[in-house]
């Protein structure tokens, strides 16, 4: 009896499931979405039109900056008796500056410090490189790059 109850009910369950959304055009260009209840919605509201391909060529291309910074952001002052300390290790931000570009494929310039929580002994700096965002770690004077395991 268990058997059969839960056959059905897993059959119940995967019916559900089988329900499809359909997306079609029209004849204009307009992209539809039909639903499995038999309702429909557009899904693009103006209808698409031709574009001249010389025009197309004279566009050029945005420079994406995914890290939304503004114009006149100014890069967060550091401890200057800790970054006097990491001159010997070659562990000032200048040098993970330089370590974030290498990495990056950029030039120093590129490299943007969004913020950083500094202590004696580690650090962590949030930079922008390339439109990217990127995180860097410092423990002691060695620099790696933060990897997000969670």
């Amino acid at each position: 009896m268990k058997t059969y109850l839960s056959l059905l009910f897993f059959f119940i369950i995967t019916l559900g499931f089988t329900q499809n959304n359909y997306i079609v055009k029209t004849d204009d260009g307009r992209r539809v979405l039909l639903k499995a209840d038999y309702t429909w919605e557009y899904i693009d509201m103006q209808p698409l039109t031709l574009v001249d391909s010389a025009k197309v060529k004279n566009i050029e291309p945005l420079k994406s900056n995914s890290c939304n910074v503004p114009t006149n952001f100014e890069e967060p002052q550091l401890n200057r008796k800790i970054q006097a300390q990491l001159k010997k290790g070659r562990a000032t931000i200048g040098h993970v500056k330089k370590k974030v570009a290498k990495d990056h494929n950029c030039s120093v310039e590129d490299v943007i410090l969004l913020s950083a929580k500094e202590q004696k002994a580690r650090d962590v700096y949030y930079f922008c490189a390339n439109g990217t965002k990127v995180t860097y770690k410092r423990v002691g004077n060695s620099i790696v790059k933060a990897i997000d395991i969670f």
